[in-house]
């Protein structure tokens, strides 16, 4: 009887830390990308290099860019990257208006 209660007791007491793992996200007016980032200082120049060869279809392009991580700024070097969905552009990140706008995949 011992048992069968630390069993339920246990179970029971389990179930007090799971967290629910539901998400309702709503949306008006269409997708206006990432929120930009308010940073002090615009980023570095950009450190320009070539492209690997072509990889295959499906894939495209990212140019390295700049990205804030904290009080600094870190270089994140260009690579292939397959495209999320069919028509999909990358748009660059860039700096505007005193904030940062990161990087994203757009129609």
């Amino acid at each position: 009887m011992k048992a069968k209660l630390l069993a339920l007791v246990l179970l029971a007491g389990g179930s007090l830390f799971a967290a629910p793992r539901v998400f309702v996200g709503v949306g008006i007016g269409g997708y206006a990308g990432p929120a930009p980032v308010a940073v002090y200082a615009p980023p570095p120049p950009p450190v320009y290099g070539y492209a690997p060869t072509y990889v295959r279809p499906g894939y495209t392009w990212v140019s390295g860019y700049w990205y804030p991580a904290g009080p600094r700024y870190v270089w994140r070097g260009g690579y292939w990257a397959r495209r999320p969905f069919i028509g999909a552009r990358w748009v660059a990140p860039r700096w505007y208006g005193h904030h940062y706008y990161w990087g994203h995949w757009r129609r």
